[in-house]
C-alpha cells in the first residue's frame, strides 16, 4: 500500500454509520439513500440477464446497447453534443467515475478548485491522484452558491480543473444558467478543464432549471461529466454511473483506470441500466414529486420541533436539510466535542436515535451546521422529528 494514501481521509460518515450500528431502532437521516425501490424495468431486466447467462466478461466501456442510450439520453436531455458511443463510459457508480476521472486527468500537485462545503469523496479521489483540492466557500446567503469573484481568485498557475456539483451534496444549492455561464468562461479564459458531478440532475424543485455545463458552446471539448443512475432509478446499491468525455486522450487514460480497477461494470448492473433507460420515465418525475412533498413535511417539521436551535430555508435542489445550528446551543451533560456540527451530531444520536452527519465533514465552512437526508419514508421522517422536538421542547425558541 502506497504510504501516501495515509494521507487521505476517510469520511465522517463512516464513524457516523459505525455509531448508528449501536443505535436501536434508528432514524436513518445520515445516509443519501432514497427509500424509493427500483423501477420494475429494472428488475426485470436484471432478472433476464441471470436467466440469459449473462455472467461473462463485456467490453472494459460497457455493453453497446447501454452506451447508444446513453448517448442518445446525453444529447436528448443533457443537450451534450454526444458525437458516438464511444465518448461514453459507464463505471461502477459516481464515486467510482470520479476516481477513474481524476486518476486520468491530474499530474501530482495539480490543484482542483472544488465548492466548501463538499461531498467528502471528491476531494478524497482529488488527493487519491496526487492531486491538491481547493476549497472555495458556498454563500448560504447565496443559496448556497459562489461568489464568482472569490472563485476566480483560487485559481493559480497549478490549476488543473475546477470541480462542480449541481444540484449540490450536502446543501442542496443548484447553480442558475448565470453561474455556469461565467465558470464556463473562466475555463475558456485560463485553459482549465470542468469537472461536472451532475449526480442530482433530475432532482430539482419549485421550477428550478439544471443546466449541463457541457452543453455550452465550446464546453463539451473540456467539460467531463458525470453521472449515475444511484438517485434518479433509486439504484444506489446496484452500482452503476456513466462519463461523457470527448477529448480521445483522455478517454484512453480511463479506461485503463477502468480496466485495471474493474475489467468491467457488473454485467446483470449493466442490462439493469439498460431496462431503466427502455423502461418508462415517469418514475422520474414521481420520485421528485414525492421527494418534494417529503423536502416539505421535513422543513415544517423542523420549524415546529426545533425551537430554533435548528434553522434554515429548503433546498432547491438534491434531497438533503443542511440545517444552521444556533451557536448557543450546548448540550447538557455531554463531554465537548471538536466542534459544534460533531457535538450536536452525537447528540442527535445518541438521546434522539436521529441519523445525522457533522456539516464540519463536508469542510470548513460547514462548521456549525448539521445535514439530514429527507429521502427517507415519512414515518422514518416524522419519528425523527418527533424525537427532536422532544429533546429541544425545553430550548427556548430564537
Amino acid at each position: 500500500m502506497g504510504q501516501f494514501l495515509d494521507t487521505v481521509p476517510f469520511s465522517g460518515i463512516i464513524r457516523i454509520r459505525d455509531m448508528m450500528y449501536s443505535v436501536k431502532d434508528p432514524f436513518r437521516l445520515d445516509q443519501g439513500d432514497v427509500s424509493f425501490d427500483a423501477p420494475e424495468s429494472v428488475k426485470r431486466a436484471m432478472h433476464r440477464a441471470i436467466d440469459d447467462n449473462r455472467s461473462h466478461y463485456l467490453q472494459t466501456t460497457g455493453i453497446p446497447p447501454l452506451l447508444d442510450l446513453l448517448s442518445a439520453k446525453l444529447r436528448t436531455v443533457n443537450h451534450i453534443p454526444v458525437g458516438s458511443r464511444d465518448e461514453v463510459m459507464v463505471t461502477t457508480g459516481g464515486i467510482h467515475a470520479l476516481y477513474v476521472l481524476f486518476q486520468a486527468l491530474l499530474e501530482p500537485g495539480d490543484e482542483v478548485v472544488l465548492p466548501d462545503p463538499q461531498w467528502p469523496p471528491a476531494a478524497g479521489n482529488i488527493l487519491a491522484a496526487h492531486g491538491t483540492p481547493v476549497g472555495c466557500p458556498l454563500h448560504e446567503q447565496l443559496g448556497w452558491r459562489w461568489d464568482l469573484s472569490e472563485l476566480a481568485a483560487k485559481l493559480t498557475p497549478r490549476t488543473r480543473a475546477i470541480y462542480v456539483n449541481s444540484p449540490q451534496n450536502p446543501t442542496g444549492g443548484v447553480l442558475t444558467r448565470a453561474d455556469v455561464d461565467a465558470i464556463a468562461g473562466l475555463c475558456r479564459e485560463r485553459n482549465l478543464w470542468l469537472v461536472s458531478d451532475e449526480a442530482y440532475e433530475d432532482i430539482v424543485y419549485d421550477g428550478v432549471e439544471h443546466v449541463s455545463p457541457a452543453s455550452l458552446p465550446d464546453m463539451y471539448e473540456r467539460t467531463l461529466s458525470m453521472f449515475t443512475f444511484s438517485k434518479s432509478y433509486a439504484m444506489t446499491g446496484l452500482r452503476l454511473g456513466y462519463l461523457a468525455v470527448q477529448d480521445p486522450g483522455l478517454r484512453e487514460r480511463i479506461k485503463k483506470v477502468l480496466f485495471y480497477t474493474a475489467s468491467n461494470v457488473s454485467s446483470v448492473v449493466q442490462y439493469g441500466g439498460l431496462g431503466a433507460l427502455e423502461g418508462s420515465q415517469d418514475c422520474i418525475a414521481g420520485f421528485r414529486e414525492e421527494l418534494k412533498a417529503r423536502r416539505d413535511l421535513f422543513y415544517d417539521g423542523i420549524r415546529a420541533s426545533a425551537a430554533g436551535v435548528l434553522t434554515g430555508e429548503p433546498p432547491r435542489g438534491a434531497f438533503y436539510a443542511f440545517l444552521r445550528i444556533d451557536p448557543a446551543w450546548r448540550a447538557e451533560a455531554q463531554p465537548p466535542a471538536e466542534s459544534l456540527s460533531w457535538s450536536m451530531t452525537e447528540y442527535l444520536i445518541a438521546k434522539g436515535r436521529i441519523g445525522c452527519v457533522p456539516g464540519v465533514d463536508f469542510g470548513r465552512t460547514g462548521e456549525g451546521y448539521i445535514r439530514f437526508c429527507f429521502a427517507r419514508d415519512r414515518r422514518e421522517l416524522t419519528g425523527a422529528l418527533e424525537s427532536m422536538g422532544a429533546l429541544f421542547a425545553g430550548t427556548p425558541a430564537i
